[in-house]
């Protein structure tokens, strides 16, 4: 009864303080002012070094019992504190706190220098660093200085390995909170950043990013030895390997480099003719995974790509995206020497061959070529060779697009609705 009594005194004290704005209970090592005695007392064990409360994930201790129980949620991934309006879910009630301020508008901390407003006093404050250029936080390991003391503590678990950050679904560890973060949708399957062009979502924004590089054909990463352009920044380091010849796996048969082991290992087999991956429906083998994969969509029929703008359905997303070109006009490919532009880069090498490629003319019939692809399809019909089989009556063909052709004739009995493209003036068999 007594301590109940105590409580409600102290609470009727804290009213009073609260309205009048008095501190009188002050730190003498760090001169900050306390409402009440037992929050000064509280706040004395963080000059202590007695931290009686340890978490027994990660060994970290803390001088108050409530600091523990706080940091548990990062293990255990709780976040209490859920907004009614969007229904995200915070760990910490500071956090929700702040987020709240963005549904309301309200940035009443604002910076005299740039006028910019901020939701949290934390927030200004480390903002005025960016206009000081004060860094007053070094880290005695490697000497990096940095604007705010949570940034230091942040990079501290580089030197030692502390990931705090642990997934209760697959316990991996993490040193840093958002990438944490990012990792949980892993398994919620949450992906935030949707492509506006072909709908794929992801998770990071700057897989988004990297991603639009495949509409735009933006290829920012050039070889300097040879001029040849990457999307990505590692395949550019993967292939700069070829030229320096620095560590590159080497096949022994034909004394090819490759840039790593896999693509040597599937290399090779090329030589030794083995071809693991068969598929059950046609007996054809191939030497990858992948391959074969892509294969068995022949069989299937499946054409899960579909257009919005016509309705044509696609076997596989890139000829997809070739095809939404005719929709949008795009010509991304761009010959550097006539400034001529093609959609597909297919086209692009077969205008290329233009300026390098002279007419070849067959020995058999005279006839002249102007593209070596079409000159090795047109050796095929001396050859003798007829490698595709129709599967209903066994007749052999030379080229696919043949094969295509006389498939039509078996399917004369199923009615096949058609769909007229109006952008690209084709009929479409679905």
């Amino acid at each position: 009864l007594t301590s109940h009594l105590l409580s409600i005194s102290d609470c009727f004290l804290l009213i009073l303080k609260k309205a009048s704005g008095e501190k009188p209970f002050k730190c003498q090592q760090c001169e900050r002012s306390f409402q009440l005695n037992k929050y000064l007392k509280n706040h004395m064990r963080t000059h202590a070094e007695d931290k009686p409360f340890t978490c027994y994930h990660c060994g970290k201790s803390f001088c108050h019992k409530g600091s523990l129980k706080t940091h548990m949620r990062i293990h255990t991934g709780e976040k209490p504190y859920s907004c009614p309006l969007c229904r995200m879910n915070f760990t910490y009630k500071p956090t929700f706190n702040a987020h709240m301020k963005s549904h309301t508008g309200e940035n009443p901390f604002t910076c005299k220098l740039c006028g910019k407003s901020f939701s949290q006093k934390g927030n200004l404050k480390y903002h005025m660093s960016v206009h000081t250029e004060e860094k007053p936080f070094r880290c005695p390991n490697c000497g990096k200085s940095f604007s705010y003391k949570v940034s230091l503590k942040s990079h501290m678990r580089i030197h030692t390995g502390e990931k705090p950050y642990s997934c209760p679904l697959c316990r991996m560890n993490f040193t840093y909170k958002e990438s944490f973060d990012i990792h949980l949708r892993v398994h919620t399957g949450e992906n935030l950043y949707t492509c506006k062009l072909c709908g794929k979502s992801f998770s990071q924004k700057g897989n988004l990013k990297y991603h639009m590089r495949i509409h735009t054909g933006e290829k920012p990463f050039t070889c300097d030895q040879c001029g040849k352009s990457f999307r990505y920044k590692v395949s550019l380091n993967k292939h700069t390997r070829i030229h320096s010849r620095e560590n590159c796996p080497i096949c022994h048969q034909c004394g090819k480099s490759f840039t790593d082991q896999k693509d040597l290992k599937n290399h090779v087999l090329t030589h030794i003719g083995e071809k693991p991956f068969l598929c059950h429906n046609c007996g054809k083998s191939f030497t990858r995974k992948g391959n074969l994969k892509t294969h068995m969509i022949i069989h299937t029929g499946e054409r899960p790509f579909i257009c919005h703008h016509c309705g044509k359905c696609f076997r596989f997303k890139g000829n997809l995206q070739t095809h939404l070109r005719l929709h949008t006009g795009e010509r991304p490919y761009t010959c550097l020497q006539r400034e001529n532009r093609f959609t597909n880069q297919k086209d692009l090498k077969c205008h290329l061959q233009t300026h390098s490629w002279k007419k070849q003319q067959c020995l058999e019939c005279g006839k002249m070529f102007g593209k070596w692809s079409s000159f090795k399809s047109h050796l095929r019909s001396h050859s003798g060779k007829r490698r595709l089989n129709c599967d209903k009556c066994n007749k052999t063909f030379i080229f696919p697009s043949h094969l295509q052709i006389h498939m039509k004739s078996h399917a004369d009995s199923c009615v096949v609705p058609q769909l007229l493209c109006l952008h690209a003036t084709q009929i479409i068999c679905l």
